[in-house]
């Protein structure tokens, strides 16, 4: 069998993983960029606010936990990169081949929106840093030029613009020297305000304010398309940059807690540059800081853009967005698409409203990547074979963080960004894309079918009983009542399978594979959920019967077979035969007459002509019941209809079926008609003509039911659509009821 639902992916160490030529490296690829969005403007200008509000070892106990959260990520991230050859579109790449064309288009393009603003959030935040120290700028005028001039870097070129974040990180470096030989701070000689401090800080508060800035393992996993080998690169870089970043956030708490009391700590934002040993050094980190990130986002957002472009999930009016530049594949297009909207959202200016839904974003992202590695995983594919394996639980562990410090930092913002992320999914499960890959989602069905096929009882359970629909409907579209009645009873909660009989020997497999796919596609068009057998016979009856004995898996088979009558007087023998080893094999078998060919007329009114809660009465009364609560149903009028022979037994039979009906709470009306020597065939013609459907039982086959069906087809002539339903199943269907 082909590998996860059908896609072809060449073997691991040939294709997957073959090196690019004249791509980028690790150092230059993955690590600098990562390092460079985590040592962000939080170090600079929110650190020294986080050891004042919680102290020394809780600031380290956040440092831990946040870094634990993007370490258990990256553990996911090396897993999935190691497995296939990564392109580009990074993230959106692993989870679209991982978990499917909707959820990475659902992530991708909240993904893509988030960078692209982020450059605008960057370099908003670098344009607020240079008036305050030179106040006859204009705020907006920097924050333009600063932008245009991040994308036109990369815009000529993806290794010019990583050549540039050199010389920012030699500018980060000389700061954080010039911090470490820096001076003890004394309050008074400081001139800050002293803010008096809560007495209890809230933690999770100043967690939500840190957690930023250890998200920065995008920037590196964002070039996968330009790396030489992303399934090296990408772990050993992101690890490289968790773990200097780590020893980095561990040690400057440290310094600061040492050098300057609480109060300073928290009132002055630049208490860095006060004490360090040339204090303009951290305005240089703070500046390079800012433009490394942005530059970091304008690299990553337009390769995300180019992936989705080039995958169809944007609309075809945007397809152009995925064209590609020069011997690098530059997305030259997708750079000046992201710089617009950058400039856009610059010239409006303040971007903290938006921020921590940007923030929600990239978790977003953290999440659904340990969800697609931890499914992976889990399902045990053959075809996920990484070099670098991590355990199911880690990626659980790591999703699960994801959640709780999205919950932890905004709530609000993190409803915004599901319900946008999920948008996106449902849009995109609408339009049906198809791709030429398989995902892990088929794997997980299958795993989860297997657990519960294992643990489906062999004897029905009233509790929780549903019927499990064998619609012998040939043609669908020669019968489509049928299999609109089913989906009616099954509510789309029960299995329901189409089956048609062709002859043998004019079915090959190939034919008879066309013509499932071609049924499948016609109940899908109509929103019908079922599965679809075409099974080859000398005859129809054989063929009927052959699918009730053999169809099914274990103990889930269906447990009631719906069919049409037969209309032809030279088969009613045979058809009565096959009703017969249908009943034998305890199928329940319900019967559609509908001679007029009217349908189910306006669908206002059912009539179910009982004789008791077993058997057939109580089945009667379940499936009114699903067509009463089915949507096409709905406010259909049921009446429970008993005939009895005299005055004195429609008194009792009044009392106990209205208690019964009370009890049972299906919302049925009931009516109670007295025979007084009329035939039952009279009363019935009489009390349903006007109904829209007909529901009568039949008695238990025996050696003469051909007689009997034959008989029961004049009776019932001229009658509305009539169902005839027979019960077969051992089953207590009042327990069901109850």
């Amino acid at each position: 069998m082909t590998p996860r639902g059908g896609a072809t992916r060449p073997s691991s160490g040939t294709q997957v993983l073959t090196p690019k030529e004249g791509g980028l490296g690790t150092f230059e690829g993955v690590f600098t960029p990562s390092i460079l969005t985590i040592l962000g403007v939080i170090m600079y200008l929110r650190l020294g606010w986080v050891v004042g509000n919680v102290g020394l070892s809780r600031t380290m106990l956040i440092v831990t936990i946040a870094t634990g959260i993007t370490f258990l990520t990256a553990l996911s991230i090396s897993a999935i990169a190691t497995d296939q050859r990564v392109r580009t579109g990074g993230a959106y790449y692993m989870i679209s081949r991982s978990l499917g064309i909707e959820a990475g288009g659902a992530v991708g393009i909240p993904l893509f929106l988030a960078q692209a603003l982020s450059v605008a959030l960057y370099t908003v935040g670098f344009a607020e840093s240079v008036v305050a120290v030179f106040p006859l700028l204009d705020q907006r005028a920097v924050g333009l030029f600063v932008t245009a001039l991040v994308a036109l870097l990369a815009f000529t070129s993806t290794r010019a613009a990583l050549r540039a974040q050199y010389f920012i990180m030699g500018a980060i470096t000389l700061s954080l020297i010039s911090l470490v030989i820096g001076r003890p701070l004394d309050p008074v000689a400081a001139g800050a305000a002293v803010a008096p401090l809560p007495a209890e800080p809230n933690f999770w508060r100043v967690f939500a304010v840190f957690f930023p800035a250890v998200t920065g393992i995008m920037a590196g996993v964002s070039l996968s398309g330009d790396l030489r080998n992303p399934g090296r690169a990408i772990p050993r870089g992101t690890f490289a940059a968790i773990g200097v970043g780590f020893l980095i956030y561990m040690g400057l708490p440290v310094i600061l807690a040492a050098r300057v009391d609480s109060a300073t700590l928290i009132s002055d934002p630049l208490v860095m540059r006060r004490m360090a040993f040339w204090g303009d050094a951290i305005l240089l980190g703070i500046w390079g800081a800012t433009l490394s990130s942005a530059l970091g986002s304008i690299l990553g957002a337009p390769r995300v853009l180019q992936a989705l472009a080039r995958d169809s999930v944007l609309p075809k009016g945007l397809r152009w967005l995925g064209k590609g530049s020069g011997p690098e594949d530059t997305p030259r297009i997708g750079t000046a698409f992201t710089m617009g909207l950058a400039l856009a959202a610059v010239w409006l200016g303040n971007l903290n409203v938006i921020a921590p839904i940007l923030t929600m974003f990239f978790l977003t992202t953290y999440g659904v990547l340990n969800v697609a590695a931890g499914i992976e995983r889990f399902v045990q594919s053959p075809s996920f074979r990484p070099t670098f394996r991590v355990h199911w639980s880690l990626s659980l562990l790591g999703a699960v963080a994801c959640i709780a410090v999205m919950l932890v930092i905004n709530a609000a913002a993190t409803a915004v960004a599901v319900v946008f992320t999920l948008g996106v999914f449902l849009w995109l499960e609408r339009r049906e894309l198809t791709v030429a890959w398989g995902d892990a989602r088929h794997g997980l069905w299958l795993a989860v079918t297997r657990s519960g096929l294992m643990r489906v009882r062999p004897l029905a359970d009233p509790k929780n009983w549903r019927p499990h629909l064998l619609v012998l409907s040939g043609s669908p579209t020669r019968r489509w009542h049928l299999i609109d009645l089913a989906t009616a009873l099954t509510h789309n909660r029960a299995l329901m399978t189409v089956s048609t009989v062709v002859p043998s020997r004019s079915i090959t497999m190939e034919r008879r594979q066309k013509l499932e796919a071609s049924m499948r596609e016609y109940l899908a068009r109509r929103s019908v959920q079922a599965l679809v057998r075409v099974i080859p016979a000398s005859n129809p009856f054989l063929g009927a019967e052959q699918m009730v004995a053999m169809y099914g898996l274990g103990a889930l088979v269906p447990n009631t077979v719906l069919l049409g009558d037969t209309q032809e007087p030279a088969h009613q023998e045979r058809y009565s035969r096959m009703i017969r080893f249908f009943n034998g094999a305890r199928r329940n078998v319900i019967i559609v007459r509908d001679e007029a060919r009217s349908g189910f007329g306006a669908r206002k009114r059912i009539d179910v002509w009982w004789r008791g809660l077993k058997g057939n009465g109580g089945l009667m009364m379940i499936l009114a019941y699903l067509l009463q609560s089915s949507l096409r149903w709905r406010g259909v009028e049921v009446r429970i209809k008993m005939v009895v022979p005299n005055e004195a037994a429609a008194r009792g039979a009044e009392k106990n079926l209205a208690s019964l009906l009370e009890r049972i709470r299906t919302g049925a009306r009931h009516e109670v008609l007295i025979a007084d020597g009329r035939p039952f065939e009279s009363i019935l013609h009489e009390s349903s003509k006007d109904a829209d459907l007909v529901m009568l039982g039949m008695a238990e086959p025996d050696e003469d039911f051909a007689t009997y069906f034959e008989a029961l087809r004049l009776r019932t002539r001229g009658l509305p659509t009539t169902m005839y339903v027979l019960a077969a199943e051992e089953i207590g269907y009042g327990e069901v009821l109850q």
